[in-house]
């Protein structure tokens, strides 16, 4: 905040346009002494001034000069952004579990991950990661289903390191991974930012239902959960 003025009166004002005043007449109109003062004094002869003075001289040879945009520093130095795609997954493949599954796009909505629409389809968090690019793609699917019995994820919790996971991608190209760990967690205490948070590197993260169902309140109170991670580079869907 800009400090206020110092409080002036309307006295004040008035002296000081006086002395502003009184100072600027005397300049204009010199008193008789100076006068006589200034008629009785020799005028001093002008110096002539010396040989090159007021005049810019070169020092030495430098380099020609340049524009400013030019020059190399931190300014010039554009750092090379590389923006990688994201694609959307549209199949899962784990033999291991005998998934060959469809893929549906979800989202998590005010903390809350959204559930498979059906038994035989596997959903995919768009808003969280996507194939091709570092991140956690999270996916989930029904253990079993009202009417219908075992479902797509009926066998996840079976799976052991070093399993294989194909994530077929929009782009005609399936996405290897490897399974990495597989943990049962309780539903109210599982640690949500390391299950779907982001990862550094190109992670699949697979969750359904498991451990006791309770009957009273009609869900399971487990959630089993198997993390994958990029294995090798993606191929040719018909390849």
């Amino acid at each position: 905040m800009r400090p206020k003025p110092p409080f002036a009166t309307r006295r004040t004002l008035l002296a000081g346009c006086a002395v502003l005043g009184i100072a600027a007449l005397q300049r204009a109109f010199p008193t008789a002494g100076e006068v006589s003062l200034a008629q009785d004094a020799t005028p001093a002869a002008a110096a002539a001034p010396a040989s090159g003075a007021g005049m810019i001289q070169s020092t030495g040879i430098g380099p020609v000069p340049s524009t400013g945009g030019s020059r190399p520093g931190p300014v010039s130095l554009v750092r090379e952004r590389i923006i990688v795609e994201a694609i959307a997954p549209v199949g899962l493949t784990v033999d291991a579990a005998g998934i060959d599954a469809g893929i549906e796009n979800l989202r998590v909505v005010n903390g809350a991950m959204q559930d498979p629409t059906g038994p035989w389809v596997v959903a995919w968090y768009e808003n969280l990661g996507a194939l091709g690019r570092n991140g956690n793609i999270v996916m989930a699917g029904h253990i079993d289903y009202w009417n219908v019995g075992p479902s797509v994820f009926y066998n996840l919790a079976a799976l052991q390191p070093g399993a294989e996971i194909l994530v077929s991608g929009e782009d005609g190209k399936a996405y290897p991974y490897a399974v990495e760990w597989v943990q049962q967690f309780d539903s109210t205490t599982i640690p949500l930012d390391d299950v779907v948070g982001p990862t550094e590197n190109q992670s699949l993260t697979l969750i359904t239902c498991g451990g006791a169902f309770d009957y009273v309140n009609g869900q399971y109170l487990q959630r089993t959960v198997v993390r994958a991670n990029r294995s090798g580079p993606a191929q040719p869907v018909n390849a």
